[in-house]
């Protein structure tokens, strides 16, 4: 019981600072784009750039076919835009504490909504990338369905993962200094291991359930089940399960352990 009550406690701390968090997400956004001569393009430049070369060289150099009626541009960036989300806000996140260490050491901040900060401020990137993808489908004549209404539900299950993993990452960053380097060595092998640029059905069927322990697989395939495969959320019983008892084992876990290593970060910083 007292483990619940503590949990309730953080996240009604958590709920009753909104406005200050909303607050800090707009301020960091404009603090990371706003500041040179192209401003906030840059932060959509960089990603549609990289999904330009990608799809250049398997388009062009290794000759990858369309995916059923869907060219491989828009297949390939319905993977790529929640990868960007996932992996950029986790890099963020993880040095969310540590690199607001003047914010830490103020008696009346909620140092817990610091990790919220950068995810929400990729989460502005990510809706813009999310409509560049809308209108691609325009563009190639493919209209908005019905499965459209269930992609706020996959960017919300996005949100909680990175949420869980950042509060764990970012409180032992303040103590161990090597995790912000071991997350973006996970990032850059998730990427290469996550079916983003290649089929899962390239692997044998017997293997293919070690690529859906992936928690990443469950958003990518959702984004393209959402513009291409047109399949709910439910359709995916054993996915979704699974996803969503992994999503909030670190949600809570990531939450408790916050709230006990942050009365030591003053210490630290």
């Amino acid at each position: 019981m007292h483990f619940f009550k503590e949990f309730y406690r953080f996240l009604k701390h958590l709920f009753a600072s909104r406005g200050l968090l909303v607050t800090l997400i707009i301020n960091d956004f404009k603090k990371n784009y706003l500041g040179s001569y192209f401003g906030v393009m840059w932060a959509f430049v960089q990603p549609l750039s990289f999904m330009v070369v990608i799809w250049l060289v398997f388009t062009y150099g290794f000759r990858s076919a369309p995916h059923g009626d869907v060219p491989y541009f828009l297949w390939l960036a319905s993977g790529m835009i929640p990868w960007f989300f996932i992996s950029d806000a986790l890099s963020a996140g993880s040095c969310a504490v540590a690199s607001n260490a003047f914010l830490v050491k103020k008696i009346a901040f909620r140092v817990s909504i610091l990790p919220l900060i950068p995810i929400g401020s990729t989460l502005i990137i990510q809706l813009g990338l999310v409509l560049f993808l809308m209108v691609m489908f325009f563009f190639y004549g493919f209209m908005p369905t019905l499965y459209w209404l269930q992609l706020p539900y996959f960017i919300l299950c996005a949100i909680l993962l990175i949420l869980g993993i950042s509060w764990i990452t970012s409180s032992l960053n303040v103590f161990i200094k090597d995790i912000g380097n071991i997350v973006a060595v996970l990032l850059q092998i998730g990427f290469w291991v996550t079916p983003i640029f290649w089929d899962i059905q390239m692997i044998p069927q017997k293997y293919q359930w070690l690529v859906k322990l992936n928690p990443a697989y469950y958003i990518i395939e959702g984004y393209r089940d959402t513009f291409i495969n047109h399949r709910w959320f439910w359709e995916m019983q054993n996915v979704t399960l699974y996803y969503l008892t992994i999503t909030l084992a670190l949600f809570i876990s990531g939450a408790l352990i916050f709230k006990r290593l942050r009365p030591h970060f003053g210490d630290v910083l």
